[in-house]
């Protein structure tokens, strides 16, 4: 499980830092910072389930909450959430470390 973890956070670091890239060159055209938000990311990949993750967090309990929570989220950089997460699936995914001291018949 811990190999899935890291394979899974290192492909998304690498889609992070690809985003990355393309938002610099986008910036470097217009001369201006520009970037792409997760909501735009996923409006061009696929808008139909954009709607339907909106009507589903509608129908929940905390359905105000929620709706704010995943509209500041979808407001942020596509690359900063893909970084973060691929972070944190790295850092679930390592191996714990096994002596943190040494001994004392090792000194």
């Amino acid at each position: 499980m811990r190999a899935v973890l890291r394979f899974l956070g290192t492909w998304i670091i690498a889609l992070s830092l690809i985003m990355l890239i393309i938002d610099g060159t986008k910036s470097l055209a217009s001369k201006s910072i520009t970037w792409t938000s997760l909501e735009n990311f996923w409006t061009q990949l696929n808008p139909s389930t954009l709607e339907a993750t909106f009507s589903f967090v509608g129908s929940r309990y905390f359905a105000d909450m929620l709706q704010t929570g995943l509209s500041a989220l979808l407001g942020y950089p596509a690359f900063a959430v893909f970084g973060i997460l691929g972070i944190v699936l790295a850092l679930v995914g390592r191996r714990p470390r096994r002596e943190r001291f040494l001994q004392p018949e090792y000194i």
